[in-house]
């Protein structure tokens, strides 16, 4: 009768003998005791010299190490010889010891827990002290108050939370901890205080120190027990870097116990300052003024915060449900990128785009194939915005003029009406031939393959530039405007188009 294969897999806690339990010892020596196979996934650990000192016998991993530069492909490698080991005749059962305890932080505990009942493996697992309780001990916080525990090889930002203790485990080595340093410092202050803790509870080895963040990588002794503490902080300068508490300071805003102004707010009363606040990002965008264009990329930020927090009030949807649903388009939309489709280049990618929104509308019942061809450009933008992409989604299925040669006469055409309008009719008349003239002149700047609205603010920046320059001149002249005529005032003009230049 043949015996289930079997993986039992021990924790030998974090080095100091004492903490060893009874359990896992016994474990350790009836394995010795009849010649099983007993596994270590590395020797680098302070309890390898009690196993030689009572000449149990074991092997090792460390080659597997050696062979492989990442450790993903190192613990596949010893899930698979593991399982391999315990599948073969006659082998009996496996042990495989692990530092500290078996479910923290043991990747290849949990590929084994993945793979094993597909390979018909019995997997059995026995607890150890894990370096946490070592943590908790000698660090001195208590986890009621908020923990979370991150891998120091793939720490990113968005994981951290300030507002909760944060042990890092995985620092191997300096390298390591530079990485992490440079993680924790997009939140954290350069100087805000962490600890390094090596070896925590293994007499003679234990080393604590206490270093500004900056220095991190800078302390010495890192390797297998190595960890970091970033104490729990409710410090605004922290706090104010990460959404959650910009999300709260919105809802404050709004409260009964709030601001006035921010509670009287509604879609409409923002509307205006949304756009506004959209138009000012475009002229950091335009100065290359990284600095303002921050600021005002966070006065954007908060429109959008406040539309979403009223919404949330009418219990209609919060601000994380904008972001799942941009989060989740952006995946659908992209499949070239998150999954397996081609984009060779950015037309490729735009088509990918446009193929998805259209099966996006099919799916809500809309037929993109019955809509008006002119339909989805947005009814608010900017007049000459809105005439440039009217005129190339028109232009897409051959409504349009060959060549720029072909478009000057319909300017000059529609410039001759706004005269005669001027000359024979009332305002309505003379608004409606401007308007033309306006469009006649975005299809040349289209066939001139210049945007119409940047070409405006550049005309706009000139003028202000300009009219800035005669008002100052004014000025060391000691005059006002009102103490000068227009004939000063064009002099001043073509003075300030040849110092200006533009």
């Amino acid at each position: 009768m043949s015996t289930q294969p079997q993986i039992t897999v021990v924790g030998l806690g974090t080095g100091d003998e004492n903490q060893l339990t009874l359990g896992v010892w016994r474990k350790l020596e009836a394995a010795g005791a009849r010649g099983g196979a007993i596994f270590l996934r590395t020797r680098e650990h302070p309890m390898v010299a009690m196993l030689d000192h009572h000449s149990l016998r074991y092997e090792t991993f460390d080659a597997v190490y050696e062979a492989h530069e990442g450790f993903d492909a190192v613990y596949e490698q010893i899930a698979s010889q593991l399982i391999e080991r315990a599948k073969s005749a006659n082998s009996g059962e496996v042990l495989y010891a692990v530092p500290g305890h078996p479910m923290v932080a043991e990747r290849t505990v949990q590929l084994l827990r993945e793979r094993c009942p597909a390979e018909g493996v019995l997997l059995t697992l026995m607890g150890g002290e894990s370096f946490l309780d070592q943590a908790f001990l000698r660090l001195g916080f208590d986890p009621i108050e908020g923990f979370q525990l991150l891998d120091g090889t793939s720490l990113t930002a968005s994981g951290l939370n300030p507002q909760l203790h944060t042990l890092i485990g995985q620092v191997y080595d300096v390298y390591t901890a530079s990485d992490v340093k440079l993680t924790l410092m997009e939140l954290y202050p350069d100087d805000y205080p962490v600890v390094v803790g090596h070896a925590l509870g293994v007499a003679g080895e234990e080393r604590v120190r206490e270093v500004p963040l900056y220095e991190l990588d800078r302390v010495e002794g890192y390797g297998n027990l190595s960890l970091v503490w970033v104490p729990r902080t409710d410090r605004e300068d922290v706090r104010s870097r990460t959404f959650t508490r910009l999300h709260e300071i919105v809802a404050i805003l709004r409260s009964p116990e709030g601001c006035p102004w921010d509670r009287e707010q509604t879609h409409q009363s923002l509307r205006k300052n949304l756009i506004e606040e959209a138009y000012e990002v475009l002229e950091t965008i335009d100065e290359d003024d990284p600095d303002h264009m921050r600021e005002e990329l966070g006065d954007l930020l908060l429109q959008i915060m406040l539309h979403s927090q009223i919404e949330a009030e009418d219990g209609m949807f919060t601000v994380f449900d904008v972001i799942r649903e941009l989060n989740e388009k952006l995946v659908r939309r992209h499949p070239h990128v998150f999954g397996t489709a081609q984009a060779e280049d950015a037309d490729e990618a735009l088509g990918n785009w446009q193929q998805i929104k259209e099966e996006e509308k099919r799916k809500k019942g809309i037929n993109p194939d019955e809509l008006p061809l002119l339909s989805g450009v947005p009814r608010e933008l900017p007049g000459l915005m809105k005439a440039y992409k009217l005129q190339k989604k028109a232009a897409s299925v051959g409504f349009d003029w060959g060549t720029k040669e072909e478009v000057l006469p319909v300017v000059e055409s529609e410039l001759a009406e706004v005269k005669e309008a001027i000359e024979r009719f009332g305002k309505a008349e003379q608004q409606e031939e401007l308007g033309d003239l306006l469009f006649a002149v975005v299809n040349l700047a289209r066939f001139l393959k210049v945007d119409p609205e940047e070409a405006m603010a550049d005309a706009n920046r000139k003028f202000f530039d300009r009219f800035g320059y005669i008002e100052a001149q004014l000025r060391l002249k000691g005059k006002s405007f009102d103490q000068t005529d227009l004939q000063e005032m064009e002099s001043l003009w073509q003075e300030a188009k040849k110092v200006l230049k533009k």
